[in-house]
């Protein structure tokens, strides 16, 4: 049986089970072992096993039985155990309740009792401390301090707190009956207050946090609290300032008696907010008036830099006390200190500022103008002179004599950045000076000096004086410089609209001045842009004389009826030749002097003038066989020259005009098919006729026919 147990072992396998139990039977092994196989001995080896594998099952069940059975009986006698338990607690939890009422009961009557001693012992106490107080008042009524602690400098403490006492108890008595005493006990407590506050004195010199934590909490019972606050504070200051920046040496200062506030006084925040107001009132109420006052009337450039800087730096400064402990509403004081010592200067400001502006920018003016030897001409106002600008614009005629510039334009990048310099400067003090509620209209009022000087005096001005000197459209060999004019002016107004948006906007961009701002400068640009479209048409119609004038000149009328058909050697007029180099120059110019849309603007008006010129001109003579081949070539090099326009409009009239052109040569019987040609189909016929009549041919072949 016991090999049987054994077999058992975990982990059970039921087939490994079997093979073991045969293999250990004799005769129950392989065919190839030591003993025969013998099935009948392993089948009785079998059925002696399960008799004894049942024989175990039993004894295993009646095991398992006897284990249940007490099992059950020791859960019943756990859970009569616990029930025992449970009521035990339950009793003793009633004893615990009645132990707590019991020592509350106690507690009540010991508090009670408690209450009644302090009864009692209050008043004892009292009537102790009074009848000390009457002692020593005794003592004053005598007229001889004998106790120790008025004669002992050791017990000025105590002393301190005695006097303290009696002292508001002599502003009980009448006057006349106890006038002596009072005025000795008024005597000893000065004296004594004198006294702590030259050991406080002393304390902070050595630098005894200690004693004058303990003496500052003495003398916060008398009067005189505030003047050792005082003592204090001015001997913090001692040896602060000794360098040039009082703003640096002020944060420096602060930032040390911050730390040492706090261990020696019981309101830190009110001797810390004392102190920066002394500092306020004194050091740099001081050293900005010396700043300033000094400059005020002699040199108002400086007293703006100094106000600017001097303001900056004491709002930097307040920003970085805002750090420390200065009570509930530290940036309402750190304003109001600002404002007490800024505010006589802040009222002024913007006015100073405008005249300065004003000096300023007449005196870089007339500077510049100096240096040209240029005397200002006044520019006309008033009715007249609108009626001259209406006839101007609308007819173009120059109205007054012509000014001979010399090829100057009275435009100055270096004054226009100077000017742009001083309003930035203004710009950014009035940003910084100026009330919140007056800053856009402070910013508007400096924008309409920048107008006045840049735009109206300088400008223009420049404009006025560059019209004048545009010749008129019959002057031979004119100098066009209106458009070196252009070029300048549409830089300056380039950095002039930077400016605008880059400093004026941020201050009145939330305000109702950015319309008014706005109009103004949309007004300015609506002048300049007139008087710049009037003279560059102007310059236009010069360009176009200058090529009359050479065309008048240069262009003979055997060019095109040449004597000798047969000896025609050029491949173009040199009409046309000056012609083309006189308009390549001058497209050159145009490019130059002017920018994005408004080159091809230009150089398609000047293009179709020009067109329009050589149209016109060809018109004036007649061709023969060779002259019209000749005028096929000048007109061949005329679109050539228009392709630097880079205008597709004037590059098309150029083509439409060679093959105009074509009629002056083209067989008489081909005539009516090349005028139907796409170039010439739409064109209108009298336009066609009257170029075939130019041809020396058009009576003798009877020309007109074809367009009877």
């Amino acid at each position: 049986m016991a090999t049987t147990a054994q077999l058992f072992e975990e982990p059970f396998d039921a087939d490994e089970y079997i093979e073991r139990l045969a293999w250990r039977t004799p005769g129950g092994g392989s065919k190839g072992g030591a003993e025969a196989f013998d099935p009948k001995r392993l089948l009785e080896e079998f059925e002696n096993h399960i008799e004894e594998l049942k024989q175990l099952d039993e004894r295993i069940q009646r095991r398992v039985e006897k284990l249940e059975h007490q099992c059950h009986r020791e859960a019943k006698e756990f859970a009569h155990k616990v029930q025992d338990l449970q009521r035990s607690n339950q009793v003793a939890f009633q004893h615990f309740q009645e132990l707590d009422e019991h020592i509350s009961y106690v507690a009540t009557k010991v508090c009670h009792l408690g209450d009644q001693l302090e009864g009692v012992n209050t008043p004892r106490q009292r009537a102790v401390e009074a009848q000390r107080l009457m002692t020593y008042f005794n003592e004053f009524l005598d007229g001889e301090l004998r106790s120790d602690v008025f004669n002992n400098p050791d017990k000025i403490k105590e002393a301190a707190d005695i006097i303290q006492k009696l002292h508001l108890i002599a502003q009980e008595l009448p006057f006349d009956r106890f006038a002596d005493v009072k005025a000795k006990i008024a005597s000893k407590y000065h004296d004594l207050e004198r006294q702590l506050i030259q050991e406080f004195t002393a304390a902070q010199r050595r630098g005894e946090i200690g004693r004058m934590r303990e003496v500052a909490a003495v003398l916060l019972h008398f009067k005189g609290y505030a003047h050792c606050v005082d003592v204090y504070i001015k001997q913090c200051q001692e040896g602060a300032y000794l360098r040039n920046d009082v703003f640096e040496d002020t944060a420096i200062l602060c930032q040390r008696v911050n730390k040492q506030v706090g261990e020696v006084f019981s309101s830190p925040e009110t001797v810390m907010a004392k102190l920066i107001q002394n500092i306020f009132e004194n050091k740099l109420q001081a050293h900005v008036k010396e700043k300033l006052d000094g400059t005020r009337h002699s040199d108002v450039e400086q007293y703006l830099k100094n106000l600017y800087d001097l303001y900056t730096r004491t709002t930097a400064l307040a920003t970085k006390l805002t750090e420390f402990n200065l009570g509930s509403d530290k940036h309402t004081f750190l304003s109001k200190l600002i404002k007490s010592i800024f505010s006589s200067y802040l009222e002024s400001y913007i006015g100073m500022e405008r005249e300065y502006l004003r000096t300023r920018g007449a005196m870089i003016l007339q500077r510049y103008y100096d240096s040209k030897n240029h005397q200002k001409r006044p520019i006309g106002t008033g009715s007249i002179q609108d009626l001259k600008e209406r006839i101007r614009q609308r007819t173009n005629l120059p109205l007054g004599p012509s000014i001979d510039t010399h090829g100057e334009t009275f435009l100055s990048p270096e004054l226009v950045v100077n000017l742009l310099q001083e309003t930035r400067h203004a710009f950014e003090r009035c940003h910084r000076l100026s009330d919140p509620s007056d800053l856009p209209k402070n910013a508007f009022s400096i924008f309409l000096l920048l107008v006045d000087h840049l735009c109206v005096e300088h400008i223009d001005y420049a404009l006025e004086i560059g019209l004048s000197a545009i010749p008129s459209a019959d002057a031979k060999n004119a100098n066009l410089y209106f458009l070196d004019v252009v070029q300048q002016a549409n830089s300056i107004f380039h950095l002039f609209d930077k400016q605008f948006n880059d400093q004026l906007m941020p201050l009145i961009s939330s305000s109702p001045k950015l319309a008014e701002c706005l109009h103004k400068k949309k007004e300015v640009i609506e002048q300049m842009e007139v008087k710049l479209d009037t003279g560059i048409d102007r310059t236009l119609n010069c360009m176009v004389g200058q090529m009359r004038h050479i065309l008048a000149t240069e262009q003979k009328k055997t060019d095109f009826r040449p004597e000798d058909e047969n000896n025609v050697m050029i491949q173009y007029t040199t009409a046309c030749s000056k012609v083309c180099t006189y308009v390549s120059r001058q497209v050159e110019h145009v490019r130059k002097s002017m920018d994005g849309k408004n080159v091809d603007t230009v150089l398609t008006e000047l293009g179709v003038r020009f067109h329009r010129l050589i149209h016109e001109h060809l018109q004036q003579y007649s061709y023969s066989s060779m002259g019209g081949m000749l005028a096929i070539c000048d007109v061949a090099e005329y679109r050539r020259c228009a392709k630097d326009f880079r205008v597709p409009l004037v590059l098309q009239l150029f083509d439409t005009l060679h093959a105009l052109c074509n009629l002056l040569v083209v067989a008489p019987d081909n005539l009516k098919q090349v005028c139907s040609g796409e170039q010439l189909t739409n064109l209108d016929r009298n336009l066609l006729h009257a170029f075939v009549q130019l041809r020396v041919d058009y009576r003798s072949a009877r020309l007109g026919r074809h367009f009877s």
